[in-house]
């Protein structure tokens, strides 16, 4: 197999609707290797509006969140909701392989560009729906910014710290969920298109993307019956006690460091009392030692099943300035020599920085003609060794292939396109 062909072929064609959110979703099949023509209303999707930006002047054309989530896709403007502008996009319909959107259950259906219209104009197209609650229930049709969902989702709840008030995650997370699940859904829907020979409807749910990211908060309140709340740099155990009632304690994983945080794992009985034993070592050559560690009963006294509030309290204080007088790297270093749990939290600077990421050639150089430079992006998370990802460029401008796909693949002239420019169709 050649090494450069991609998993899907570019002939696959996407047409991405989303508008304002779920622009992952697209991004994902176009780092695939599909074609991804994004469509947007005439003047720009309002995605183009949200900040940072490029220099730090707004300018929809520099998002630098527009950037992330739409590179390795073209772009043309087209109001899909003016005839002409419907017309067009079915004439579109006919020669692709997916429909991707993220509007409000029933909007496309309004314009008679639902799933049953499309399937009439392809049978083998794929509507890919990315929504806030699904297309049915009691939630459908409700408005749905990230808080909302994160809400809904279980998320907000374990958020921050434990004497406070639930808190929003910093940044917007749940319609990446339903963009990157609506991806998975197209790839479900592409296997069996290619054994059975038709397309589908496949819906993803943001909302249910964010229950996933729970992980076992769901199922501890299914067998259990305790909810599992939030803790800040805390995890918090609950300890069933002999005389059956349940024993609340709080055990610090983030600590602060001489320049930033570190997580460090403090946890005894027989498999962590060896690394207990590391730390105690550690800190008295270093000359932070403390004389009651030292001989210690790691196993007995530091289990999980029979730990008190009182001997955490007392280990963590015990541990704070011997972390504090040092780097994170000072730190992390000596860690992995000794064999230690602990490792530095990283800042966005770090991560650039991250040697691991260098070696194994994480960061891709993308080139912006417009800037006259390029700009370096995140890469795929994956290497595959006979479908290597490549991107294909960066995200597009306003309008910025209308000729190349509306005069160029559907044939129209070019004072046709001035024509419907002027009435607001392009």
């Amino acid at each position: 197999m050649s090494k450069q062909k991609t998993l899907l072929s570019n002939k696959h064609r996407v047409l991405d609707l989303c508008e304002g959110r779920a622009h992952i979703c697209g991004k994902i099949l176009g780092d695939l290797g599909c074609d991804v023509v994004q469509i947007e209303r005439p003047g720009g999707d309002p995605a183009r509006n949200v900040g940072p930006f490029y220099d730090d002047i707004p300018d929809p054309n520099k998002s630098l969140w527009w950037w992330a989530y739409n590179m390795n896709k073209r772009g043309v403007t087209l109001n899909i909701e003016s005839y002409d502008g419907r017309e067009i996009f079915r004439r579109m319909v006919t020669q692709a392989d997916f429909v991707i959107e993220s509007f409000a259950p029933g909007y496309l259906d309004d314009l008679g560009l639902g799933y049953e219209e499309l399937e009439k104009i392809n049978p083998r197209v794929i509507l890919v729906s990315c929504t806030a609650f699904g297309t049915t229930g009691p939630y459908a049709h409700y408005k749905a910014p990230d808080m909302v969902l994160m809400s809904l989702g279980g998320q907000t709840f374990m958020a921050g710290d434990d004497d406070r008030p639930p808190v929003q995650i910093s940044y917007p997370h749940a319609w990446q969920f339903a963009g990157l699940h609506g991806a998975m859904g197209a790839m479900n829907a592409h296997y069996y298109r290619e054994l059975a020979g038709e397309g589908q409807h496949v819906e993803s749910s943001a909302q249910c993307g964010v229950v996933w990211t729970n992980m076992n908060a769901n199922v501890t309140w299914d067998i259990s019956g305790i909810n599992t709340t939030r803790g800040g740099a805390i995890r918090r155990m609950e300890l069933p006690q002999a005389d059956g009632t349940i024993e609340t304690v709080n055990l610090r994983t983030t600590f602060e460091c001489k320049d930033g945080h570190v997580y460090c794992g403090m946890m005894g009985g027989e498999a962590g009392a060896p690394r207990m034993r590391i730390l105690t070592q550690w800190m008295e050559d270093w000359g932070y030692g403390v004389d009651w560690m030292k001989d210690y009963d790691w196993e007995k006294d530091y289990d999980y099943s029979n730990i008190s509030q009182e001997r955490i309290d007392r280990l963590e204080e015990a541990v704070r300035p011997f972390l504090m007088a040092h780097t994170k790297i000072e730190l992390y270093e000596e860690a992995l020599k000794r064999g230690h749990w602990l490792v530095p939290i990283g800042s966005p600077k770090s991560v650039w920085e991250d040697p691991q990421l260098r070696f194994r050639e994480f960061w891709e150089e993308v080139e912006h003609p417009e800037l006259g430079r390029t700009i370096t992006y995140p890469g795929w998370p994956i290497i595959q060794s006979e479908t290597p990802w490549k991107p294909q460029g960066r995200a597009p401008l306003i309008g910025e292939h209308n000729e190349e796909i509306y005069m160029g693949e559907l044939g129209f002239l070019k004072e046709e396109l001035i024509i419907l420019k002027a009435s607001g169709v392009i």
